[in-house]
């Protein structure tokens, strides 16, 4: 059993430091729940043995008009049978370079690994390390319409 979400559309993150805009693509989200007895999976509609999960899957894209910086990021499913949860790849390009300079791998909540072209390794993020940084949002009322908060400031008052 499991639900699938497709999102479509593109965001922007901006980082004010630099005063960079990135516009990226959104992986699309699964909720699974699958049995798993002596390496068998089953699909069980009574839910009574199921391990369930959130998994992402499918391709991003994120690019910087700014420095011409882009990357491209396939979110892997887990596969019906063996396989690992959570895993991410990504190779990130250079302004007009058809090879990129660094390729990435690991768990999206976990740790990812870097490989550059120059030939060395390392840890590109621990997500599990990482601080929480509060988010700088503007006021509702300074808001646009479609801008997301706005938009949806009834969902969630009615949600709390």
């Amino acid at each position: 059993m499991s639900i699938g979400v497709h999102n479509i559309g593109q965001g922007c993150v901006t980082c004010l430091d630099h005063d960079e805009h990135y516009i990226l693509t959104f992986p699309n989200g699964y909720g699974r729940q699958v049995n798993a007895l002596d390496g068998i999976f089953i699909f069980n509609a009574l839910s009574i043995l199921t391990v369930p999960w959130i998994e992402l899957g499918g391709e991003c894209s994120i690019s910087c008009q700014k420095t011409g910086y882009n990357a491209s990021i396939v979110f892997h499913t887990k596969p019906f049978y063996g396989g690992k949860k959570h895993r991410v790849t990504a190779e990130i390009f250079s302004p007009n370079d058809k090879k990129p300079f660094c390729s990435i791998e690991g768990e999206w909540n976990g740790v990812m690994y870097a490989k550059y072209s120059t030939g060395e390794n390392a840890v590109f993020i621990d997500t599990k390390k990482m601080p929480t940084i509060k988010k700088k949002v503007r006021k509702l009322e300074d808001q646009d319409d479609f801008e997301s908060r706005c938009l949806w400031k009834d969902v969630t008052y009615n949600l709390k």
